[in-house]
């Protein structure tokens, strides 16, 4: 078995070619991705255990959240033969799903995003926001590219490393002074309330940062414009509070597998909600067992 480092596990998952892997994936007879499994442990501490499998590989992410402690989250995921339970890889967690999370939304923005090749907005400068910068850079040719946070030493920092990637990058103090320019947007926070109120009507707007009901990146107005993608249809209804909190009409929202074989969004500002799936994970480990040779 091979124990992959963060950075094995990044070089294994090039953003294209992952975001290919997930529109495969999504376009085949659905594997077996039961709901994931959460169980409570003391002191607010949580276990989550997220399985899937095809014929040929069976997967497992193991996260474990304490948030008392440095880091909080630890994930790793583990990769077997179904047909016989070898165990073939243990790949970083953490890059893992930060990166399929990001070619989730690439996948989304090449089906539906009005201009693609507009300039970028990106809320947030974590490790989603990162991963959100490199995935349009590479998979758009996104070359300008605003970065917003709170904190601005960290807007900074990640303006910087977009500066070395080849873009043109500012850090912003507010959303708004660059809303009219940008036609792709970003939010990858942690944020309870809302940190986009308005967007033109030629804006894709990739929501990832939200995972709770109580939890809402995008205000229920923008909601309410927008055409509204999101990667899975069931998880959406359990987690995607930007669509709950704005009482969203189910019936209008459309699950990305359906995107990709239909037609063009109606014109107005495209909103894609993302809360993450097993499968995803899959479709990563499948890509990374190619790259190595092992299926």
């Amino acid at each position: 078995m091979q124990i992959l480092s963060p950075e094995e596990t990044a070089r294994l998952l090039p953003y294209p070619a992952l975001a290919q892997a997930i529109a495969q994936i999504l376009q085949e007879p659905p594997p077996t991705a039961p709901e994931r499994m959460v169980v409570p442990l003391p002191g607010g501490s949580t276990l989550l255990l997220m399985p899937a499998a095809d014929p040929a590989l069976a997967v497992t992410k193991l996260v474990t959240v304490h948030p008392q402690q440095n880091p909080s989250v630890r994930a790793e995921v583990w990769v077997m033969r179904t047909a016989t339970g070898e165990r073939l890889a243990l790949l970083d967690g953490g890059t893992l799903t930060a990166r399929r999370t990001a070619a989730v939304s690439l996948l989304a923005a090449q089906t539906l995003a009005p201009d693609p090749g507009g300039a970028l907005l990106i809320i947030g400068a974590g490790v989603q926001a990162k991963a959100h910068l490199e995935a349009f850079h590479l998979g758009l040719g996104t070359n300008k590219v605003y970065i917003h946070s709170r904190s601005p030493e960290r807007r900074e920092a990640l303006a910087a490393y977009a500066r070395r990637l080849g873009t043109l990058a500012q850090a912003i103090e507010r959303v708004e002074a660059v809303l009219e320019e940008v036609r792709l947007i970003v939010c990858a926070t942690t944020s309870p309330t809302p940190v986009l109120y308005e967007c033109t009507e030629d804006s894709f707007i990739a929501a990832v940062g939200a995972y709770r009901p109580e939890m809402a990146e995008v205000a229920p107005e923008v909601v309410q414009r927008a055409r509204v993608y999101v990667d899975t249809l069931e998880g959406a209804k359990a987690e995607a509070g930007d669509l709950l909190q704005a009482g969203v009409d189910w019936g209008r929202v459309t699950p990305l597998v359906q995107a990709l074989s239909g037609p063009s969004p109606a014109p107005g500002p495209v909103l894609f909600k993302s809360v993450g799936h097993a499968l995803w994970d899959l479709a990563a480990a499948r890509l990374a067992m190619r790259s190595l040779g092992l299926v």
